[in-house]
């Protein structure tokens, strides 16, 4: 067992958080804005797919965050003794409609605390399962991986995922200083690499600002809904390249009838962000 895992994280597995919160027609006027989406965003309209996440936002004063921004170590997640804290991925299953304003739960369950190796070095995966429901009972199945790296002395970018082709759609992504901005207050998310570049440059050792996985998510969902007409029953995601603020990014989704892969890819023609939406025969 190595030194880190002898740290009793495995005590941290079963562990248990209940919470309520409720996303506002502000909220998601706000998100749809940043987004560039469109639809109804009053109370009573369905929450378009993913904007839970606006939901649930730490409410950590400032006395308690850690130096990235995040809060400080402990709580709920084991302390991983790692530097670098990243949302991974995740999957999701869409049991029933979620509406703007009603109160949601959420029963989160530490699942389980992995370490691994590879080309960055020593890595701790966390994931985290989240049942989400509201007036109408369970709503979302979803599970989150949550990785932990030490820190590098250089940005080593990870071997390339080349892009196929054959997109049957591909939109512009724009992810400037102003949209990182604004999803990063939307969901009130202060870590340090999306907003400060001083310290993505000089602390996390990234050549540039590092756009937010859970958007590049949010932006594929988005697309293959009105490129499908209906939304997916399933969904997963897996970040495989970072992607910057100067990345010339698109939205792209491939051929695929019960399942359709889609992907971030930068100006250099590789995946940074790959996910799949899941529609049952008849969707």
């Amino acid at each position: 067992m190595s030194q880190i895992m002898s740290q009793g994280f495995q005590d941290w597995v079963g562990r248990r958080d209940e919470a309520t919160d409720s996303i506002v027609a502000r909220q998601c006027r706000q998100m749809a804005a940043t987004l560039e989406a469109e639809g109804d965003f009053n109370d009573g309209a369905p929450l378009p797919p993913l904007w839970h996440w606006m939901g649930w936002a730490p409410e950590t004063p400032m006395s308690g965050l850690g130096a990235d921004g995040h809060p400080a170590r402990g709580g709920f997640l084991p302390p991983i003794p790692l530097e670098r804290r990243m949302w991974a991925g995740g999957r999701l299953r869409f049991h029933a409609p979620l509406r703007i304003g009603e109160d949601l739960h959420r029963t989160s369950t530490i699942l389980k605390v992995v370490e691994k190796s590879g080309a960055s070095g020593q890595m701790v995966f966390v994931t985290v399962g989240h049942q989400i429901s509201g007036a109408g009972g369970l709503a979302i199945s979803e599970e989150q991986d949550i990785v932990y790296v030490a820190m590098p002395d250089s940005f080593t970018p990870p071997p390339p995922s080349p892009a196929p082709d054959g997109a049957i759609w591909s939109e512009p992504f724009a992810v400037d200083t102003v949209r990182l901005f604004r999803f990063s207050a939307l969901t009130f998310n202060a870590h340090r690499i999306h907003i400060d570049l001083p310290y993505a440059r000089e602390v996390e050792k990234y050549p540039d600002l590092v756009v937010h996985g859970p958007m590049q998510a949010m932006a594929l969902m988005g697309a293959a809904c009105r490129h499908r007409g209906t939304t997916p029953e399933a969904f997963r995601f897996r970040g495989v390249r970072p992607a910057f603020h100067t990345d010339k990014l698109t939205l792209n989704g491939w051929s695929g009838q019960e399942e359709q892969p889609l992907a971030t890819v930068n100006h250099a023609g590789l995946h940074c962000m790959q996910a799949t939406a899941s529609w049952s025969a008849n969707g």
